[in-house]
């Protein structure tokens, strides 16, 4: 018996057919997110580690003289860390918490490319056979022969909060 496709919530594609996104590279993985969050892709930059803070945020960068906690999603994904390249780049993005904006980097192994994906071409994850957790993820889009993870940021940011 086939079963209908578990629709994408609309709040990836807000009602449009196409979204544009900066994609990136994490552990062999090619993930992305929309552009306009993006401020700014930086190399590599001194980190400030913060005492007692959780790995997930474990540092602070100085973005055009403000401070902002430095991310590494591939930690909430329990993706294993591993040592920066001359490839590696942090996105910083926009993103409102609390109805307050903030301003955070994203440790990425690669930047790609801006590109445009389609709404036709995007399916939820499985619930079934994924390595990570399914509410970490958006959508997964099809290109190609390869999946694009449009991460779900919110879930990732506040559930890593929580820990």
């Amino acid at each position: 018996m086939n079963q209908p496709l578990r629709k994408v919530p609309d709040a990836v594609w807000r009602d449009a057919e196409e979204i544009e996104v900066l994609t990136f590279d994490i552990a062999g993985e090619t993930f992305a997110l929309e552009a306009v969050i993006v401020r700014e892709i930086l190399d590599l930059v001194p980190e400030t580690p913060v005492p007692g803070a959780k790995d997930f945020v474990g540092s602070v960068i100085n973005f055009r003289g403000r401070i902002i906690p430095l991310a590494d999603i591939r930690i909430a994904f329990g993706m294993e860390a591993v040592k920066a390249t001359i490839d590696s780049r942090i996105i910083v993005i926009e993103m409102e918490f609390d109805g307050e904006i903030n301003l955070i980097g994203i440790r990425t192994d690669k930047v790609n490319e801006v590109t445009t994906l389609a709404r036709t071409a995007s399916e939820l994850p499985p619930s079934v056979g994924m390595k990570w957790r399914a509410d970490f993820i958006s959508c997964l889009v099809k290109r190609g022969t390869d999946f694009i993870i449009v991460p779900d940021l919110e879930v990732i940011f506040s559930t890593q909060a929580e820990k």
